[in-house]
């Protein structure tokens, strides 16, 4: 099929797409937003293409956007569902998937959010941090049993995952505390698909 272009910032939880994207071999564009000026690399108005202002956001050839991380890895997924990057839809493994996906946006994503805000408090940090930790333990359990977040396979839930954990390097939280989810981050990064996106975003010098 035809191109798509993946509205992204380096690092940012468009990361988890942009995995999504390479994984299926799907064509697409990069287009990088500065969130400073609300402009694209490319000189577009960023609040015209998504009024919420946010990444990820995928425009399609059709011109219509789709919006929210986990909406568009399913997407993604459903586009090429011989890449087994999510179960088929209505089948219980596909509900499998869509509650790992809400885990990592509701316990995991929401709260790293937090931590990146100047104004949020040292003392609430703390408290997020607590919470935080609770949630990384839950998932480092399941990794111990089995290698990727949903059983034995790759999906994209995986891809948001490992897009999330990279952030504790950046708040003060040591990964290894949580050894079966910092070896989980380790082999992930070492997936071709992966490898390209980070190189694409210029975070391998970041991880070096």
């Amino acid at each position: 099929m035809a191109g798509m272009k993946l509205y992204f910032s380096p690092g940012a939880c468009s990361l988890s797409p942009h995995i999504a994207l390479r994984e299926a071999g799907l064509e697409f564009e990069l287009e990088r937003v500065d969130f400073a000026t609300k402009k694209t690399r490319g000189g577009e108005d960023f609040m015209a293409i998504n009024p919420k202002g946010l990444v990820p956001t995928l425009r399609l050839d059709s011109g219509e956007t789709l919006t929210e991380g986990p909406a568009i890895v399913q997407y993604i997924a459903d586009l090429r569902p011989d890449s087994g990057l999510a179960p088929a839809a209505g089948t219980f493994a596909r509900y499998r998937l869509q509650e790992a996906l809400n885990f990592i946006s509701t316990e995991l994503h929401k709260p790293f959010a937090a931590l990146f805000h100047k104004e949020c408090p040292d003392s609430w940090k703390e408290v997020v941090k607590t919470k935080l930790a609770a949630a990384l333990a839950e998932v480092d359990a399941t990794l111990a049993k089995q290698p990727f977040l949903t059983g034995e396979r790759f999906t994209v839930a995986d891809g948001y995952l490992f897009t999330v954990a990279n952030w504790t390097r950046y708040v003060g939280i040591a990964l290894e505390t949580w050894p079966h989810l910092a070896a989980f981050v380790g082999r992930i990064a070492e997936r071709p698909a992966v490898h390209a996106a980070l190189e694409a975003e210029g975070l391998l010098r970041a991880r070096a």
